[in-house]
């Protein structure tokens, strides 16, 4: 899967994350909607870090993904971690983004 972590011209306007629990329903509609595990999330600064979120019943799984897409790392985090990762603090300041969904087909 191909994750583009900078905005361009011509790339997709990205979504604002709102809220904490709406991570959880968009990597669950990105799921349904695509047939793709996990759904892409980027921090908006400096570095457009790229994230990949999966949702588990006991909680997420969150990989760091470098330009390519590719997996730097991974944690499989209890929901009251992930609530202190730093996906939750760019959620905070304005700064967590997602691109819009794309169906297969």
């Amino acid at each position: 899967m191909h994750t583009q972590t900078r905005i361009t011209h011509d790339a997709p306007s990205l979504l604002t994350v709102q809220a904490p629990e709406d991570i959880e329903f968009l990597v669950k509609e990105s799921e349904v909607l695509t047939g793709r595990a996990g759904r892409t999330f980027v921090i908006a600064g400096a570095d457009w870090l790229a994230y990949r979120v999966h949702w588990h019943p006991i909680g997420p799984k969150v990989e760091r993904l470098d330009a390519g897409g590719r997996v730097l790392s991974a944690q499989h985090l209890l929901p009251r971690e992930f609530l202190r990762h730093s996906l939750i603090e760019a959620l905070a300041a304005g700064q967590l983004f997602t691109p819009p969904i794309r169906r297969l087909g």
